[in-house]
């Protein structure tokens, strides 16, 4: 099975295979960890899982990206320059 988004998905109704981590963190970063779960009434055990997620999954987008570059779209004006605004009076006229 190929690990991606979709096995990181909180909405997945199938449970996707737990490793365990372990780690020594010190007092005050523990009573930080637990003040933070409780803060937001989740398990301490989220809270690592929420932490691992936003340190490793960028929540950015590339603006460089082909997906954002390819606009415009046409290389000229339409036919009417306020179409967005009066879409109905064009469609249908002022009477409907």
């Amino acid at each position: 099975m190929a690990h991606g988004l979709d096995t990181l998905s909180m909405s997945s109704s199938m449970p996707c295979p737990m490793r365990i981590v372990r780690t020594e963190v010190s007092e005050t970063e523990y009573a930080l960890l637990e003040a933070y779960a409780k803060s937001h009434k989740m398990a301490t055990e989220e809270a690592i899982r929420r932490a691992i997620r936003n340190l490793t999954l960028p929540d950015t987008v590339d603006p460089k990206a082909p997906t954002f570059q390819a606009f415009p779209l046409t290389r000229k004006k339409g036919r009417y320059s306020d179409a967005s605004d009066r879409h109905d009076f064009y469609l249908y006229g002022w009477d409907k």
